[in-house]
Parts: C-alpha cells; structure tokens; sequence
C-alpha cells in the first residue's frame, strides 16, 4: 500500500483483520533503545517546560512592571505633594 496516499473507508474494510495477540505483540525494546527514548522524551519534556515558562515569566514580567509604573504615576505625585507640604508646614510652624 501506498504510505503517501489517504485511506479511504475501502481500504480499512479490505484490510486483514488483526487478532488481539497482533495487538499484544509489540517489537520489544533493548535496555539501550527504552533508555535512549526516555532521554528523548525526558529532553523534549524539559525543552518545552523551559520554553513555556519562559513565555510565562516574561508575561509576568511585562505585567508587573506595567502595574508597578502606572502605580508610581498615580501615586507618586501625591506622595511628593503630601511630603513638601508636611515639609513647608513643619517649617513655618518652626518659625
């Protein structure tokens, strides 16, 4: 059969039935290979948590310092108001 082809219902219905000892019966793996793939996979799975929480930290990132700026442009001017005049108050009730 054509590996590059789509299959259509015809063929899965043409096709030989399988048994479920067929099924059962998977190549069996080496020490080596089932080693090689857990490292394959272990490899692949740190690659993406690392790829994603990179992502995630520097959305967090970009939220914070959005919030910390915008906090410091409301509440900066009134805290500067509030330290001069208790500044200049202090001053004139000295005199």
């Amino acid at each position: 059969m054509d590996r590059t082809r789509i299959p259509v219902l015809t063929d899965i219905v043409a096709r030989p039935r399988r048994s479920a000892a067929d099924e059962m019966a998977r190549p069996s793996l080496s020490e080596s290979e089932l080693a090689e793939l857990q490292v394959r996979i272990a490899t692949g799975s740190f690659l993406l948590v690392e790829k994603l929480l990179h992502g995630a930290f520097k959305e967090m990132e970009a939220v914070l310092f959005d919030e910390v700026v915008s906090r410091l442009r409301n509440e900066l001017p009134e805290l500067i108001d509030q330290v001069l005049r208790e500044h200049f108050d202090d001053e004139t009730r000295g005199n």
